[in-house]
């Protein structure tokens, strides 16, 4: 894939090249119509989605950390 680069200012002044919009053109495929529901499509029901939900919560905003973001 080719990249386009344009050309700009930097703060002291000089021209240098950055790249341009790097995306492909179209629309995105909608997720969670259907059978494609993403991570619901795995839950039977509503006590397990906030069942996930809150251990989604508590992983982020808790004071103990897990895994390698554990902090000494």
């Amino acid at each position: 894939m080719e990249y386009k680069t344009i050309e700009k200012k930097d703060p002291a002044g000089n021209t240098v090249k950055v790249l341009d919009a790097t995306f492909e053109p179209g629309t995105p495929e909608s997720k969670g119509v259907g059978e494609d529901r993403g991570w619901r499509g795995h839950m039977t029901d509503r006590n397990e989605m906030l069942k996930y939900l809150k251990n989604g919560e508590r992983y982020w905003y808790s004071h103990e950390w897990y895994g390698s973001e554990k902090k000494k």
